[in-house]
């Protein structure tokens, strides 16, 4: 039996992922702090689909299938608690879903731009020391994103690119060109993981993931407890799952811009089976193996085109609609990303429209009366001008003044 420890195991995927793991006999460790219920709270967003408390999680899993995950209410930018977890499980591998994980959030002020590079950042680093320190033969499984690489007018390869230069020739780290602060956190800890591999001889598997979608999972669909988030406002949620809400719900699918961003997607139950794959074939020591991480790639016109259709056969008539794009980005651009590493390991992926039809709109229709209108207007957030006032007009409380003492928090608790 091998020993996993899952941090960001309250989220969207770390929590199915968790139940993932110890369903197939792994014994699994949750980390979490729980600060993403924190933000919807002070954002005043929520989640379509109501979740329980870890506790009540936990409860049910060992209720209704015998097995135990243990928990831990551990902040990453806290070192000594983090390290302490990682000595006393001994883990033989860690996978690390603990970061703030939207571009709108991290683009409103710059509050939420340093929040943002803070918690990931050093929170990926402490992790980094943790295990040099306590488990140097250790697997780390870091999700990173697809974002990450920007829109090259070149393929994208498996993170890295052979380049010939002068008469010379290397391999290299691909060059990536972010578009929000966000992603510009997950470059640099793109950036440590690989340093951490050449002088310290970690092994690590940096997860480069597109835009995944769907709720249900053979364990999350066991009972209503066990469910995930599904977002859909504009600070949290999708492109796919604002339009599926749309759609659903007889209001116009909003596209930003043009429609002609692409990106790559994957189902959820993917998700799960990519890094089950990755965690049972692990890297070498020394080793920084980069995979792309998703099946399907489309444009926002071809999405919103799919989910029109599926739409119709439910019985509704959505109209289409561009808008203004809040984003400061190509909307008409050349992208073709390789993503053969995973297929290689022997995955067999979900189709977009068979989920849709199964599941989205399906759990969607089941909540439609706990739909938010407020959560639908779109814009909140322009690259260009951030969205403070937006988010202060929904919020419970203060972001910035709270925003302000846990950074200088976490600031103090370091230099400690």
């Amino acid at each position: 039996m091998k020993r996993v420890i899952v941090l960001g195991a309250d989220g969207y995927i770390g929590w199915p992922m968790a139940m993932h793991l110890s369903r197939l006999g792994y014994e699994v460790m949750a980390i979490d702090n729980q600060v993403r219920r924190a933000w919807d709270d002070e954002g005043g967003t929520a989640s379509l689909v109501q979740i329980a408390s870890p506790e009540v999680r936990l409860a049910t899993w060992k209720k209704l299938t015998g097995k135990e995950i243990l928990w831990r209410d551990i902040d990453l930018c806290d070192f000594e608690p983090l390290r302490a977890a990682i000595r006393e499980f001994q883990p033989d591998a860690i996978v690390h879903f603990a970061e703030q994980r939207s571009a709108p959030f991290s683009m409103v002020d710059r509050e939420h731009a340093v929040r943002t590079q803070v918690n990931n950042i050093v929170g990926n680093l402490n992790l980094l020391f943790a295990m040099k320190d306590e488990v140097p033969d250790c697997h780390l499984v870091k999700l990173g994103t697809m974002g990450e690489y920007g829109a090259p007018n070149i393929d994208i390869e498996e993170g890295y690119i052979t380049i010939n230069h002068n008469g010379r020739s290397d391999t290299l780290p691909y060059p990536k060109v972010p578009h929000s602060f966000y992603h510009l956190s997950k470059v640099a800890d793109s950036q440590n993981i690989h340093f951490a591999t050449r002088i310290w001889g970690i092994r690590a598997t940096d997860l480069n993931q597109g835009v995944v979608y769907g709720t249900h999972t053979q364990d999350t669909a066991l009972h209503p407890d066990l469910a995930t988030r599904l977002d859909y406002d504009s600070i949290w949620g999708t492109a796919l799952n604002r339009f599926c809400i749309q759609a659903a719900s007889d209001l116009p699918i909003t596209v930003y811009g043009k429609g002609g961003q692409t990106r790559g997607y994957l189902d959820i139950r993917d998700t799960m089976d990519c890094i089950t794959l990755a965690i049972e074939n692990p890297a070498e020591p020394g080793e920084c193996r980069v995979f792309n991480q998703f099946t399907e790639q489309f444009n926002l016109n071809e999405l919103a085109a799919i989910i029109s259709k599926v739409a119709i056969k439910a019985g509704h008539s959505p109209e289409i609609l561009h808008l203004t794009n809040p984003r400061v980005e190509l909307e008409e651009h050349y992208y073709n990303a390789k993503h053969t590493k995973l297929l290689d390991l022997g995955l067999i992926p979900h189709l977009l429209e068979d989920t849709l039809i199964e599941s989205l709109f399906s759990v969607i229709s089941s909540n439609i009366g706990a739909i938010d209108p407020v959560l639908l207007e779109q814009p909140s957030v322009t690259w260009s001008n951030g969205g403070n006032e937006v988010w202060q007009k929904y919020a419970k409380t203060s972001v910035s003044s709270k925003m302000e003492d846990e950074i200088k928090e976490i600031v103090n608790r370091e230099r400690r």
